[in-house]
């Protein structure tokens, strides 16, 4: 096996940095502007850790491309972190947007659009009832209340490093087997070890275990792991997870807001599953802020017998700008239009491309690195094993060499996930673009290795 000389990684992490820097001129301009008047010099926070030392400014952007102000193109491959799955601007998606704002936007009133989505939401996801959110975290924070409130119950259970959007329950994580609240939770209103349970993904003893007591009114999880990289279930977990929440009286939240990316009704479509609530944000909108929330007819039930009418509008769960015209049409579009089957057959086939393209180059520099795929988003680790749960993905991660395979790509027209060595294939995206990124990341390796 291959080994890396990190002092021979230091030095052409350098390398790139400059060369970053000396081709970047006006978004290193513009960066510092922005740190006189945006907190950090970025309008949202963790634009900063960008592997380049500031941000690339974007000018426009089209299918599976961008460019930026100092008019480079670049391959998408991270796609807004999963924002931006459609590609950009789809015309479908736009024609459908462009209409609507010109004939208003949000009126607190339904559209048709929102019967048309339900029933669609329907059709992929197979739950009975739907409602609107903007964003993955607020149906996510809906989705908790309902389910305390249901249930009686306090507590809520996620697992080790899983990625729910900042939903304050889930910034926890395990240390030396115990909970602790995540590093670098800012702020939180309460201890979240006071209202969550964490365990390990695929571990189901310790999922017995934990909602035993009966004081977990609901499990909120990712079908498979993504924000610590892919992290896949074993064989019989999800049987498992969905048999002991059932006899424990534990509902189950499956959030999709990543996992799209298995299939047109993601991963609970695609493998089967059988949830009592699910969440699904990022994509639906092709990349207008919304967000969707969707319930079992039983559930639904439940919740109806317990609402009141005259609370409908202080009840915690809703906003303003929720379901609004826009979002709806622009989910109506991206659904019939852009999120289709075939779309999926092509993103995934490239996928499958991307993942042999990087495979064949770990196999030939005999590097210890393997490659997982989900759907049409794949990614490369630096060790020999998948991680089996969020502990173990965490432990794996290697900041400078991530940060050099990061820039090394973004030098060479690729910009990837950020914080992850994850793509995720447009629809518009093609051959070229991925076999591209085949010969950069082989090339980004040889150098490392001192083979060039």
């Amino acid at each position: 096996m291959s080994q890396i000389d990190r002092n021979r990684l230091r030095q052409i992490l350098i390398q790139e940095e400059e060369r970053f820097a000396a081709i970047h001129p006006k978004s290193k301009a513009l960066a510092e502007r922005a740190r006189r008047s945006l907190l950090a010099g970025v309008p949202m926070n963790w634009m900063v850790r960008w592997a380049g030392r500031f941000p690339v400014f974007v000018t426009e952007a089209k299918g599976a491309h961008f460019r930026c102000v100092d008019g480079h193109d670049y391959i998408d491959f991270c796609l807004g972190d999963t924002g931006a799955m459609t590609g950009h601007a789809p015309e479908a998606a736009m024609e459908a947007i462009t209409d609507r704002i010109r004939h208003g936007v949000t009126f607190m009133l339904p559209t048709e659009d929102a019967l048309w989505v339900g029933e669609e939401l329907q059709r992929r996801f197979g739950l009975a009832y739907w409602q609107m959110a903007l964003t993955a975290t607020d149906a996510n924070r809906f989705a908790l209340r309902l389910a305390r409130a249901v249930t009686g119950r306090p507590k809520i259970l996620v697992f080790n490093w899983c990625y729910h959007g900042t939903v304050d329950e889930s910034f926890i994580t395990l240390e030396n087997g115990r909970a602790r609240p995540r590093p670098g939770n800012t702020g939180p209103q309460v201890d979240p070890t006071v209202t969550t349970k964490v365990i390990e993904w695929n571990d189901v003893p310790a999922l017995e275990a934990a909602l035993a007591p009966g004081d977990v009114a609901a499990v909120l999880a990712e079908p498979a792991l993504t924000n610590i990289g892919i992290v896949h279930p074993q064989p019989g977990f999800h049987d498992a997870l969905r048999e002991i929440t059932l006899r424990t009286g534990t509902l189950l939240i499956i959030d999709e807001t990543h996992t799209i990316c298995a299939g047109p009704g993601g991963y609970t479509r695609a493998y089967g599953l059988n949830p009592d609530m699910l969440t699904l944000g990022k994509p639906i909108a092709a990349g207008v802020p919304a967000a969707v929330y969707g319930l079992t007819e039983e559930l639904a039930a439940r919740v109806q017998a317990m609402s009141e009418y005259a609370t409908a509008d202080t009840g915690g769960i809703g906003g303003t700008l929720a379901g609004n015209a826009l979002s709806l049409a622009a989910m109506r579009a991206t659904l019939s239009k852009v999120l289709t089957e075939a779309a999926y057959h092509r993103m995934i086939a490239l996928a499958e491309r991307f993942t042999a393209g990087v495979q064949g180059a770990i196999r030939d520099f005999g590097l210890p690195w393997h490659v997982n795929q989900l759907g049409c988003r794949a990614e490369y680790w630096f060790c020999p094993d998948a991680p089996k749960n969020g502990g173990e993905a965490a432990a794996a991660v290697d900041g400078e060499l991530e940060r050099y395979m990061h820039l090394a790509a973004l030098n060479r027209g690729i910009l990837m996930t950020p914080f992850h060595n994850m793509a995720l294939i447009a629809p518009q995206a093609s051959e070229a673009d991925v076999d591209h990124h085949s010969g950069v990341f082989r090339e980004s390796v040889a150098s490392l290795l001192g083979r060039e």
